[in-house]
């Protein structure tokens, strides 16, 4: 405002207290240059220079008519998410000043589909700035913070709150449970200034009472707490704030508070800068409210080093919830949310810290595992909050510039396939409709190939978009081996005959071949390869040509992006993730095989390559003759023993192939996956290439009269020390 130079500014809050506080923040700027003043909260300070009003005083017509319509040459609303309510809409109608502007840290509500409730529009989709918390703590704008994920009772869990449920969450155990926890881990400062989090008013009632009872170790004196909410007026909120921030010896309204009990009130709007405790005894609804609260630590204050924020765990099934709220990844990639659980504090910038305790690492895995986020609600809802605030319907690419949603987890759900077929079922503005076969196609490359995990079928498709407009290009193997060389690649004769069955339809086995009959993009031509004549016709149609385009960039964007930096002479990438089918297919296996045939292992005698599937956590259900003890040696992220199928001995041909894999030429590749519970992704981590140590011995399996053989590997490269973790943590 000061560099803007506007003589007039009204600054608009919600609350009579915020506006005090940013009177002094602008008094601390302006100093005595220009004149301040507050309407609101019995202040009426009409003619100031720097109007600083509350929108329930202002938006009443006796406030609001004393200024013209050009009073302010800026108006600044605070809270900006609040601003399609109507007493915002009033002055918003009454004033024209030369600038508008909204600040808010939550602008994706609920209800920003419903036609002008949408905070992008009112403010014409225009972001002047934004900062999430990440950057905010690299800037060195926030105080540092220390999160401890901590397990909660056993007792508290996702069921549906009962009065026997209410009466365990405010059991006397669980409380000093809470209490025990907040006293060890502590706070910065001479005592504590503490703001918990409940679920509902009646709990922070009974949990406020129990307090005050129990004596607090840090003064040997009972606690000073109140449950502070909805109902409490202006005043009695402004005295709450001023006794948990006042010191031991202030004089003030009322005694010292040690914690403020609530359930939403303080989410925002808040400013107690002095707070060094945040206790959180809810589930994270959303990232959103988990960061709201977070937030109310994270003020700097003179004496204040850190805040300690205590999230208590329990056995919710949205625990996942809470690394993407820390995080601020809002891909919702398991693999990233996994990893951050794990080394969340390598990526929190500065003195902050994120630790786990080991049993809720395992509920939050379990969560994680357990999510589904591909689910069609999730994915609206990331849409529409994408739509709202770029103005228009988002273009693939979209989700990845704005830091969305993986829109890979559209392909990824079966009752859609592809975006496509997204916006028709979900998007009333979307107005493209594609024949029943131009569909398919779209689908098939949106599942198969638009993920990037291998370029050179992409890079195909690419010469065939290219060829529809101009015949005269060369062969697509001619001009795709060209492509491949600006890659660092060269197309081998094993990867061509691959290729072309991937694009002639070929590849698949089992129904993969009946569903996507029509997606035969090449035929042979004289000395090379062209496209289908039925495939050109279908490119004749615009809208079909510019989504498969769209597809093919985004790809090859992907590829670029998570998959160009292959591991050895393979399209693999290490510590990436690949189903059964990509395996095979980046093998360049002449055709796909099914899960079944593949089961642990499965030798592919013409290309040489012998992946190994582990599931590495085993079901209690599952049979003897497959529940292999598959482990890593202890202490060696390089050193892995595998038990062969059942039914094997030393001189089995596959054995023989395992040990003498080298002298043979055979690529031995590991895939492990935790275990079978993520039912949606139903991918393995690729950990690279290894060779069998030369230990090996048979052995009878347990409960059955059949041998198998045990073997030690070895690993051209250890795990990644996270991903590690993920795979052997109990």
């Amino acid at each position: 405002m000061r560099e803007l130079g506007f003589k007039r500014i009204l600054f608009l809050v919600h609350r009579g207290q915020l506006a005090r506080q940013t009177k002094k923040s602008y008094e601390r700027v302006f100093a005595r240059s220009v004149s301040m003043g507050l309407v609101g909260a019995g202040h009426y300070d009409y003619d100031a220079d720097h109007v600083f009003a509350t929108v329930q005083t202002l938006n009443r017509d006796e406030h609001l008519l004393k200024y013209d319509k050009d009073a302010f040459d800026c108006v600044v609303l605070d809270e900006a998410h609040h601003v399609p309510a109507e007493t915002y809409q009033k002055i918003m109608r009454h004033f024209t000043p030369k600038l508008w502007i909204g600040m808010t840290a939550t602008p994706d509500k609920r209800d920003d589909n419903v036609e002008g409730r949408n905070v992008y529009e009112l403010f014409d989709h225009q972001i002047a700035y934004e900062i999430r918390l990440k950057q905010a703590m690299e800037e060195n704008l926030l105080c540092p913070f220390h999160y401890f994920g901590i397990n909660d009772l056993e007792i508290v869990g996702d069921h549906e709150r009962t009065a026997l449920d209410f009466s365990m969450l405010t059991d006397d155990e669980r409380v000093k449970h809470i209490i025990t926890q907040a006293d060890y881990y502590g706070f910065s400062g001479e005592r504590v200034k503490g703001l918990i989090f409940c679920s509902s008013i009646i709990e922070t009632e009974e949990l406020s009472e129990k307090f005050n009872k129990m004596i607090n170790p840090a003064t040997n004196r009972p606690f000073r707490t109140i449950a502070l909410n909805g109902s409490a007026s202006e005043q009695e909120r402004q005295d709450a704030f001023e006794r948990l921030a006042m010191d031991e010896d202030e004089s003030g309204t009322g005694e010292p508070l040690d914690y403020i009990f609530s359930v939403e009130i303080l989410n925002e709007g808040v400013d107690i800068v002095e707070v060094n405790q945040v206790i959180m005894l809810r589930p994270t609804e959303s990232p959103i409210v988990f960061i709201q609260q977070l937030g109310r630590g994270l003020r700097k204050a003179s004496g204040k080093e850190y805040v300690v924020i205590l999230d208590f765990i329990g056995n919710y099934n949205n625990n996942f919830m809470i690394p993407i709220a820390l995080s601020g990844d809002r891909t919702y990639n398991k693999d990233n949310i996994r990893r951050y659980i794990l080394e969340g504090s390598r990526v929190i910038p500065g003195a902050s810290t994120v630790h786990f305790d080991e049993i809720s690492r395992k509920k939050i895995f379990a969560a994680i595992d357990n999510a589904n986020f591909s689910d069609i609600k999730l994915i609206r809802d990331n849409y529409t909050n994408l739509k709202n605030k770029l103005g228009r319907i988002p273009a693939l690419k979209d989700f990845d510039d704005h830091g969305e949603m993986d829109v890979v987890r559209i392909f990824d759900n079966n009752s859609l396939g592809s975006y496509y077929k997204f916006l028709v079922k979900y998007e009333k503005e979307y107005k493209v409709r594609l024949t029943e076969d131009e569909e398919k196609v779209v689908e098939f490359v949106s599942k198969k190939l638009a993920n990037g995990k291998r370029v050179q079928e992409l890079q195909m498709l690419k010469r065939v978009l290219a060829y529809a407009h101009d015949s005269s290009k060369i062969g697509l193997f001619a001009g795709l081996s060209a492509d491949m060389k600006e890659y660092g690649k060269e197309i081998t004769d094993d990867q061509r005959e691959n290729i072309v069955n991937v694009m002639t339809n070929e590849f698949p086995a089992g129904s993969g071949k009946k569903t996507y009959s029509k997606c035969v993009f090449i035929e042979k031509d004289t000395a090379d390869y062209k496209p289908t004549t039925a495939f050109l016709n279908m490119l004749k149609n615009v809208d079909f040509y510019n989504i498969l385009e769209e597809l093919v960039d985004f790809g090859i964007s992907r590829y670029q992006r998570d998959y160009s930096d292959s591991y050895r002479d393979s399209d693999l990438v290490l510590y990436q993730k690949y189903t059964y089918e990509d395996v095979c297919r980046l093998l360049n296996w002449e055709q796909n095989e099914v899960p079944l045939n593949i089961g642990g292992y499965k030798y592919d005698k013409k290309t040489k390559t012998f992946p190994v599937f582990i599931n590495y956590d085993k079901s209690d259900d599952i049979s003897d003759t497959t529940n292999y003890e598959d482990h890593f040696v202890e202490g060696f992220r390089d050193r892995l023993i595998a038990i062969s199928k059942s039914g094997r001995s030393l001189q089995s041909e596959d054995v023989q192939n395992f040990l003498k894999a080298e002298e043979r030429g055979i690529r031995v590749e590991l895939f492990v996956r935790k275990n079978k519970d993520d039912k949606i992704s139903k991918e393995f981590y690729y950990l690279g290439h290894m060779t069998a140590s030369g230990k090996a011995r048979e052995f009878k399996m347990a409960n059955t009269e059949k041998m198998a053989v045990e073997i030690e590997w070895i690993l051209d490269v250890p795990v990644r020390e996270d991903i590690y973790e993920y795979i052997v943590s109990a």
